[in-house]
């Protein structure tokens, strides 16, 4: 079973958490977390300054060192909100690089909600089955996420991190009125682009994750004395006195306070203030905490991706398909026929293993390219491939890492006259070693549209026969449906196919 590492390269803090994968469950073996306020100098002049640069980087080997010794199998190191606003983030990229051999992934903020709700989702049956808004509350950026029945309604990111809004707003300790009624302001007009679809779900539970949540609830348990041993749940009326009780006390009163940090009590008001007016607009009760993350979802897509009878594979596999179907509609495709494709391509897939050998995760991209690849002509049918291949590697095609959303554009890309060459972007802007794969993937995609190319379904079945170094395309028709347009757009086909394969490609109807 293999060894996974999760690390979260967050505003406030850097994270890491190591599991083992056993049976279908994750088994936490190492937790480590330290404070490093990546976002402080960002969200004040807009770079990572070298001091806060060469702080995290030694948290970064120590995680390392961790990692190696683990034995870990895979890897997945992401960057949030600080360096996505950061104008030098590659310069911090690069030295992480050099310095542990890690390739720093910046995801985006829907990404970042989604991967949560992947975690919190896939380990927990009561949460899944339910209507839930989850709320991370990070230093740079809140998300907001609504789910129902473990599908993924609605989401957001906000600017509304404590990092972030105490540089921005609270320049004071205590705070000023003055101040707070600025920020107070600000996050209601940030809120005010999500109360309505809120308040229009009624969700039932509501969960926070993240330090902030943590400490919130830790100070709620330790005033209202909350049931339970350990801090778990707010309620609406708690969070409005603790917002304002922390908001008039001084910082080294504030560091008494159990369950509040150090470093936490500098930037908690801010964080209080965003979760009062939260659950005040959106007429919700209160929320509870988990301890689950972002690192908890990055561990659920390793662990899904390496083995999909997981709870978290079934969940990844529903939030790819909610995507796709999604971005169908969004961009006015005919589904009718990219399932016709689809199903197709699935089947090429299938029955010419021993052709292609392509590794098993190109069934699902391939499927993926299959439904996407008429999305181009949203923008303009001059240009359609070239329009297909930027909306699918630039748009929140959720349940896909960046690097695998320009492998499924550079598959759907070639459906035209031209052909994938290492010289194009497309091809450029995948590996090296997925290159001949992406040509591979595109042949079958082009062979799928061919059998479906009168668009009505004149191809019932195509059977595929391997011998001699000859494949052979065996079609049989739907009844009174005429396929000379397939058997030539397949013969189209013949040229391209023998470079690729070294073997000789036919069709018959039968």
């Amino acid at each position: 079973m293999p060894t996974l590492a999760a690390v979260d390269i967050g505003s406030n803090s850097v994270r890491l958490k190591i599991a083992r994968l056993k049976g279908r469950r994750l088994e936490t073996l190492h937790e480590d977390r330290e404070v490093t306020r990546l976002g402080d100098p960002v969200f004040r002049g807009g770079i990572v300054s070298p001091e806060v640069m060469a702080e995290t980087v030694k948290v970064l080997r120590r995680f390392h060192r961790a990692v190696q010794q683990a034995g870990t199998d895979f890897v997945r190191v992401v960057g949030t909100s600080a360096l996505r606003d950061a104008r030098n983030s590659r310069a911090f990229l690069e030295w992480v690089r050099s310095t542990t051999g890690w390739t720093v992934e910046i995801i985006s903020g829907v990404e970042e909600a989604r991967l949560i709700h992947l975690g919190i989702v896939s380990s927990s049956p009561r949460v899944a089955a339910a209507d839930v808004l989850m709320v991370d509350l990070g230093g740079g950026s809140c998300e907001l996420t609504l789910s129902n029945k473990a599908h993924i309604r609605d989401t957001v990111s906000l600017p509304l991190g404590a990092v972030r809004l105490t540089n921005e707003f609270l320049l004071h300790d205590p705070p000023r009125k003055a101040e707070l009624r600025r920020l107070r302001g600000f996050v209601e007009r940030e809120i005010g682009r999500i109360v309505s679809r809120i308040v229009r779900t009624k969700p039932k539970i509501v969960i926070a994750t993240s330090g902030t949540a943590a400490s919130l609830a830790a100070v709620a348990h330790g005033l209202f004395k909350t049931k339970g041993s350990r801090a778990a749940s707010v309620s609406q009326a708690q969070m409005a006195r603790i917002a304002k009780m922390l908001a008039r006390l001084p910082l080294e009163q504030r560091r008494k306070l159990s369950g509040i940090g150090p470093r936490r009590a500098e930037i908690v008001v801010a964080g209080a203030i965003v979760y009062a007016e939260l659950l005040h607009r959106c007429q919700l009760q209160g929320f509870r905490y988990s301890p689950l993350g972002l690192r908890d979802g990055l561990l659920a897509q390793m662990s899904a991706e390496y083995d999909r009878s997981t709870r978290s594979g079934k969940q990844l596999q529903s939030e790819r398909w909610d995507s796709i179907r999604n971005a169908v509609e969004r961009y006015r495709v005919d589904l009718q026929h990219a399932l016709q494709v689809r199903e197709s391509a699935m089947d090429l897939f299938d029955q010419m293993k021993s052709v292609h050998r392509l590794p098993p995760e190109y069934e699902e991209w391939l499927s993926a390219a299959a439904m996407l690849y008429e999305v181009g002509d949203y923008v303009n049918r001059s240009g359609r491939h070239r329009h297909t291949y930027y909306i699918i590697s630039n748009s929140e095609i959720l349940g896909y890492t960046p690097q695998q959303r320009r492998v499924i554009a550079a598959v759907a890309r070639y459906l035209g006259k031209s052909r994938p060459v290492p010289s194009e972007t497309p091809l450029k802007n995948v590996p090296p070693e997925e290159r001949e794969n992406v040509r591979k993937a595109c042949m079958l995609l082009r062979l799928a549209r061919a059998l479906n190319l009168g668009r009505g379904g004149a191809v019932r079945s195509a059977k595929v026969r391997v011998r001699n170094g000859e494949v052979k395309l065996a079609l049989t028709a739907r009844l009174r449906a005429n396929v000379d347009l397939e058997l030539w757009a397949v013969e189209k086909e013949r040229a391209y196919f023998r470079e690729l394969f070294g073997r000789e490609l036919s069709a018959e109807l039968v």
